[in-house]
């Protein structure tokens, strides 16, 4: 199993693995969870796949995808968007309840949001926690890189009961509520105490 953090720059390094990132995005969010996301040449992306940011991938010797994560500067702005958070904080998106985060989306360079985060649904039941805990490596590994100290995304609601395994300093930041089905809710991933 192999970690490597994509950029807009590096990405000519990789041969097909953000294509391939894209397709398994693609596979999972539009095929398997029917969520209705931009697609095209099976790839899924949005307006948040930008310059500004990078994609952690876990991924085997072959290129095959095994999870991801998007990471995006709080800092961004690209026309009207900047972040998935705050966009739907400030009522751009439909999919996303305005009133996910207790205080106001934060916007500072130390501080990214994490997304489009997933597991594929391909990796079997016994190596998931393995992904996970690798995944989460190689995003602190990211973190500490681009002088992250914390991120903020949207999971499932059930982080409290895994997070503590695999090392994740985290805090729910908004309340739980009900995205596409499932019980999901704001949280804070505290990366300060790796930076040196």
């Amino acid at each position: 199993m192999h970690g490597t953090t994509l950029s807009i720059a590096n990405m000519h390094q990789h041969g097909e693995l953000f294509a391939n990132m894209l397709r398994a995005r693609h596979e999972l969010f539009i095929q398997h969870n029917h969520w209705d996301l931009p697609e095209d040449s099976g790839m899924e992306y949005d307006q948040y796949d930008t310059p500004a940011s990078r994609w952690v991938v876990i991924h085997d010797a072959d290129g095959q995808v095994l999870a991801g994560n998007r990471l995006t500067p709080t800092t961004t702005r690209c026309g009207i968007y900047t972040y998935m958070i705050r966009d739907a904080q400030r009522g751009l998106l439909d999919t996303i309840p305005a009133n996910l985060l207790y205080e106001e989306a934060p916007v500072a360079a130390d501080v990214w949001e994490s997304s489009r985060v997933f597991v594929s649904h391909r990796v079997s039941a016994a190596k998931r926690g393995r992904v996970h805990a690798q995944l989460y490596l190689e995003v602190a590994k990211a973190a500490q890189e681009l002088g992250i100290s914390a991120m903020i995304g949207i999971l499932n609601a059930n982080w409290p009961r895994w997070a503590p395994r695999i090392g994740m300093d985290i805090s729910g930041i908004g309340p739980i509520m009900e995205i596409d089905g499932e019980r999901t809710q704001a949280i804070s991933i505290n990366f300060a105490s790796r930076m040196n």
